[in-house]
């Protein structure tokens, strides 16, 4: 096992991280910005480094102070998080190349199911089910672009290869409106990823977002996990999580995630991933895999008991998996709300200083979160503050603990968006469960042309 691991990171996963090390006895290094200096996890580590100033690419983004971060403290390991460059093979590749362990799949794997269309190719070879589309790459002829639409059948969505967080995608009606949508995704994606190539696929009207949670090692061992549905989001970012999902047939879900592990082995797949799918009339269509851990990885450890950031940690110190696929019980429903410093209903982000802050407790309660009273929240990153996320016995049960714990939390200093999540809670579309990804901006449409 490792004696020391650098946290490549920031905010509540660094926390996350070092308190699994702390548990298992390693000591922690935070490579941190000027901006995060008074952090909580910066302040717990057993040693810190500051690796630049707030700008991302002076700091978390920078390879060679990060590899520098390592080598000064004579760190054996490197975990990424989530974001950043956690699923940046070339990063993964620097690591290892420098002589220290990356926390999570292989360079090459995180290459190949980086690019959308080798990812999607890999999965219809492992047998997991694809949405219908172009198979690959669309070619330059506009002839033969509106022939595989036509094969496909309006409306189709024009998607990056190289995108991801819901950007570099469009959506196209009509045929007359093809040609064009092509041309600028290519270019969106090329200044955004640096990599023109798109796909096209047909588009879902009303799917929900259910993702598979899977763990392997490097002797070929995988497992799954449950699943999760995420389909409460907003410009397609997440905002609420639960598993496991419901409404859907626990056959289909066994037999979905029995094809997950297997595209695992077939792509030599080595620490915690998840794949994501979007599900309509009672069918799944893989869309993209995740190569790490995800930000509501708490709610698939609530469910099934299993520290899943401490057995990332094991697998990429050459440990054999911890469970086997019988060990895995779904156990109860946890509902996971992450906490935005922004604006509830417009969405506007709200940094600066916390002047109060008090955290929820009681039964089945989990806070995830790198905030405290005081602390100042910079303009430079992601506006999640933390993670809220309820358990009980049964989904009612979760729910009710969860608007318990909202009515609890108190941020003061800085506007949240924790009375979005006190409506969802009594929102009674949610409470039926199993809403489309389109669901909560429908809601908040309908809101604005009420209070209009």
């Amino acid at each position: 096992m490792f004696g020391k691991i650098l946290i490549a990171n920031r905010g509540e996963i660094a926390l996350r991280i070092q308190r699994a090390c702390k548990e298992m006895g390693i000591k922690t290094v935070v490579a941190h910005s000027l901006a995060d200096t008074d952090a909580k996890y910066v302040r717990l580590a057993d040693e810190s480094v500051c690796i630049g100033p707030a700008p991302v690419h002076q700091s978390y983004l920078n390879i060679p102070a990060l590899i520098s971060a390592a080598e000064v403290t004579d760190a054996e390991a490197i975990h990424p998080g989530y974001g950043f460059l956690s699923e940046n093979a070339d990063f993964a590749e620097r690591v290892e190349s420098s002589g220290f362990v990356f926390i999570g799949p292989r360079p090459e794997t995180i290459r190949l199911m980086g690019d959308k269309v080798s990812a999607k190719q890999a999965m219809i070879e492992a047998g997991v089910p694809c949405v219908p589309g172009s198979g690959g790459a669309l070619p330059d002829d506009p002839k033969e672009i509106i022939r595989l639409a036509r094969e496909v059948g309006y409306p189709v969505i024009i998607k990056a290869a190289g995108g991801g967080g819901g950007r570099g995608m469009k959506v196209v009606h009509t045929e007359a409106a093809l040609i064009n949508a092509v041309n600028t995704t290519r270019q969106e994606a090329k200044a955004a990823f640096g990599n023109g190539t798109v796909y096209l696929e047909k588009f879902l009207e009303n799917p929900r977002h259910i993702e598979i949670q899977v763990l392997s090692d490097s002797f070929r061992n995988a497992i799954w996990l449950g699943e999760r549905d995420c389909s409460i989001q907003r410009r397609n970012q997440k905002v609420i999580e639960e598993a496991p999902a419901i409404g859907i047939p626990r056959r289909q879900i066994e037999k979905i995630g029995e094809r997950c592990v297997d595209g695992c082995r077939k792509i030599g797949y080595r620490g915690a991933g998840t794949f994501e799918f979007l599900y309509e009339n009672g069918e799944f269509y893989f869309i993209e895999m995740n190569t790490r851990i995800q930000v509501e990885h708490p709610v698939t450890e609530l469910i099934t008991g299993v520290d899943l950031v401490q057995e990332q940690i094991k697998i990429a110190a050459g440990e054999r998996l911890s469970y086997r696929q019988r060990d895995i019980q779904i156990r109860g429903h946890a509902i996971e709300c992450r906490l935005n410093a922004e604006d509830p209903f417009r969405f506007t982000p709200s940094p600066g200083r916390i002047s109060t802050f008090h955290a929820p407790g009681g039964p089945g309660i989990r806070v995830d979160s790198h905030i405290y009273p005081g602390y100042f929240v910079p303009p430079h990153y992601d506006s999640m503050i933390g993670k809220l996320i309820s358990y009980g016995d049964t989904r009612e049960q979760a729910i009710a603990r969860m608007r318990c714990a909202l009515s609890e939390t108190v941020v003061e200093g800085i506007s949240t968006n924790i009375p979005l999540h006190r409506e969802m809670m009594i929102d009674q579309t949610y409470l039926k469960g199993g809403p489309s990804i389109h669901y909560l901006e429908e809601k908040l449409s309908h809101m604005n042309r009420k209070h209009a």
